[in-house]
């Protein structure tokens, strides 16, 4: 007999956490941290999305080493750090939410200029977005890597999260190693799918033993790098299998594109390319505007775009999993959990429409006003905000 479909507005439960419903606020990049701390600004936007009825909201990007951010403004997991996570989650927690942290070492998405230290990558490799190198990673680097992920377990834990989210996709460095094509090492960590997974299972198993059971464990996990030589759905069941044989993840979100490569494989929609190129310095702005739609191609959009990979990893593995992409209105949620989805994730319609959820609640048949013009993806730069939006003074 099967198991009766869930209601995605009903509670559930995530680990060892219970959560409202089974709606996420997915990590997107918020542009509002400032010296590697919590900003009031980065708490409000955490709030608005509490406050709008999502069942968890998560915060992005919280980096596991200096080496590791994007941006040198992005969350650090230092001491002087948590005294304003503490301030974020309890706020959260004030709504009737829970809140996750995104972790992960951005890799050779990195951008060693604003950084102020070499960016790693599985092999030496160029990145046109920052026009920086990444240098290899040494053993002694991946392993700093891992007890830097182990470290930001327990500080989320000490901060007051109630689940940690390990970024495993997007040729941030984990991915990266995944990635045929990115990864080019002839050691333990290249050439067979087991050797360019080790990263990845290490990382989780190492916030597993740091987090026990205190705190939810997920993972989000590329199913198709969008390029090709590049990391594929073949390969991300398998990889979706040892994570789940390993007992350390709580549930898997499935995702897709390289920030490195081709971003907007996992946006769909259109691709802002004005709006990048004015958002970029002066030396890099040209580059953008001349070659740029080389980088930010376009892809239709439909609802739930990433399902049709994403039933692949269903039909693999037991262990609870995300449905991320195109998730927009209640019909969407419920197709979702009629598939064997246990949550969905939500990103742009949210940033649209902080309260998207409350008003579904209240009216099932609610459509989100997201466009998917993706100009919010150029925001980041300044507070990732729903451009469409007069935002208040």
């Amino acid at each position: 007999m099967n198991d009766p479909m869930p209601d995605v507005l009903a509670p559930a439960r995530l680990g060892p956490v219970t959560l409202r419903n089974r709606v996420i606020k997915a990590a997107t990049y918020e542009g509002l941290s400032r010296k590697g701390l919590v900003t009031d600004e980065l708490i409000d936007f955490h709030v608005r999305h509490a406050a709008g009825g999502a069942g968890m909201t998560t915060v992005a990007y919280c980096a596991v080493a200096p080496d590791g951010r994007t941006d040198r403004r992005q969350i650090l997991w230092t001491d002087e750090a948590l005294p304003g996570l503490r301030r974020l989650t309890e706020a959260v927690h004030h709504e009737g939410a829970a809140v996750a942290a995104q972790i992960g070492h951005a890799g050779p998405v990195a951008d060693p200029r604003s950084n102020g230290h070499p960016a790693i990558a599985p092999t030496r490799r160029f990145h046109a977005a920052t026009a920086g190198l990444a240098k290899a990673a040494t053993h002694a680097d991946l392993d700093r890597v891992v007890k830097g992920h182990a470290h930001a377990g327990k500080a989320a834990i000490e901060a007051g999260f109630d689940a940690v989210e390990i970024h495993l996709g997007h040729d941030y460095l984990a991915s990266s190693f995944l990635s045929p094509k990115v990864n080019r090492r002839k050691d333990e960590y290249g050439g067979p799918l087991e050797n360019r997974a080790r990263l990845s299972r290490d990382i989780a198993r190492a916030v597993r033993d740091a987090v026990g059971d205190r705190i939810a464990l997920t993972a989000k996990l590329n199913m198709d790098d969008g390029v090709p030589g590049g990391f594929r759905p073949d390969e991300a069941i398998q990889v979706a299998r040892w994570l789940e044989a390993d007992g350390s993840l709580d549930a898997l979100e499935l995702t897709a594109g390289s920030s490195l490569l081709n971003p907007m494989y996992l946006f769909k929609g259109d691709a802002p390319l004005r709006e990048f190129a004015a958002a970029m310095p002066r030396p890099i702005r040209l580059g953008v505007r001349l070659f740029g739609r080389r980088f930010l191609r376009e892809y239709p959009y439909e609802d739930l775009y990433l399902l049709k990979d994403a039933r692949r990893i269903r039909a693999a593995v037991k262990m609870p999993l995300i449905l991320l992409g195109g998730v927009t209105d209640r019909a969407g949620m419920d197709t979702a959990m009629a598939e064997g989805f246990q949550f969905v994730a939500m990103a742009r319609a949210l940033l649209r429409e902080p309260d998207l959820i409350n008003r579904i609640k209240d009216e099932p048949g609610t459509r989100s006003l997201c466009v998917h013009c993706n100009k919010c993806m150029p925001s980041i730069y300044s507070g990732t905000r729903c451009v469409l939006v007069e935002q208040p003074a």
